[in-house]
């Protein structure tokens, strides 16, 4: 038995639908029974708990041969760092407390780095805190910058008619598909190849900086001349707390990117084939990214 955690989320919903279409034994953890039925009526057993819920989730860990780790993002918690603390004690004791033997934890790259990396900081920490449980048989996967981020940036887009951000434009960094994360996890949920305490970056295709994302996402959405800001950090703020953030997790979005252009958020390994995957963003910019981009320009 698997079990996955953040099961309806970008990456816990493609390692269910990997582990299915291939037969395993799967159980999906949600706070909702109803986001669940899409994985139950193909096999899955439902588990409905809250992450935060040490008990809840020791239950859900029953008998599993492994589990997924995941973090949920929810930017509309008031406290998002003390949210993120929440989940990741939960999850130590609980998977102390069931006495799973695996994990595959999500995490980021420049999770190494105690401070100044805004939400990544809590990776860190629940990469500490696992490592303290006895026995445990854990590999954290530290992906790159999530291509799915860029869907937050469709507001501004269209009243601004550019792409802003906070990074510097020509930084190249790697970014990567959510898909292709949960489908390289269920590999290693089923292949449990790894022992002890030991990390795996996810590179994505190749690294991208935001001035040519800002060119493919262009010409995906037929605005070939699209091009990239960078918002001052005194104006971005602000900004982003006007789009609905808690002021708290614009703080730390800002001193995630500046993290970022500080170096703090690298990578630590070589690309190679082994952590690299295969979605481009040319493609995500056309089968995601583009009809999201103008369905919500269609019904404004």
């Amino acid at each position: 038995m698997i079990v996955i955690t953040g099961a309806t989320g970008h990456t816990g919903k493609a390692a269910t639908e990997t582990l299915l279409a291939g037969g395993v034994n799967v159980r999906v953890i949600s706070r909702d029974a109803k986001k669940l039925d899409q994985f139950v009526d193909r096999g899955a057993e439902a588990f409905v708990g809250n992450a935060e819920d040490r008990h809840a989730m020791a239950k859900a860990f029953e008998g599993a041969d492994a589990v997924y780790l995941v973090v949920p993002e929810d930017p509309t918690q008031p406290d998002l760092r003390a949210h993120q603390e929440r989940i990741s004690e939960s999850y130590a004791a609980a998977v102390a407390f069931a006495r799973v033997p695996y994990v595959v934890a999500l995490s980021s790259i420049g999770a190494q780095h105690a401070e100044g990396t805004g939400p990544i900081v809590g990776l860190h920490n629940m990469e500490q805190k696992l490592n303290q449980v006895p026995d445990l048989n854990v590999l954290y996967l530290r992906a790159g910058y999530f291509m799915e981020n860029l869907l937050m940036s469709i507001a501004p887009m269209r009243s601004m008619g550019i792409l802003p951000g906070g990074m510097t434009g020509d930084l190249a960094t790697p970014w990567i598909a959510t898909q292709d994360i949960g489908k390289y996890a269920a590999t290693r949920l089923v292949s449990r190849d790894f022992s002890g305490k030991s990390t795996q970056e996810l590179h994505g295709q190749r690294d991208i900086s935001m001035k040519e994302a800002s060119s493919v996402i262009g010409k995906a959405i037929g605005k070939p001349n699209l091009s990239y800001m960078q918002v001052p950090f005194t104006m971005l703020e602000p900004a982003l707390v006007e789009m609905g953030l808690p002021k708290n997790t614009a703080a730390l979005l800002i001193e995630m990117w500046k993290g970022a252009n500080a170096g703090l958020i690298a990578p630590q390994e070589q690309r190679t084939r082994k952590n690299s995957t295969p979605t481009t963003l040319e493609s995500f910019a056309t089968e995601v990214f583009a009809p999201a981009f103008l369905s919500k320009t269609a019904g404004a």
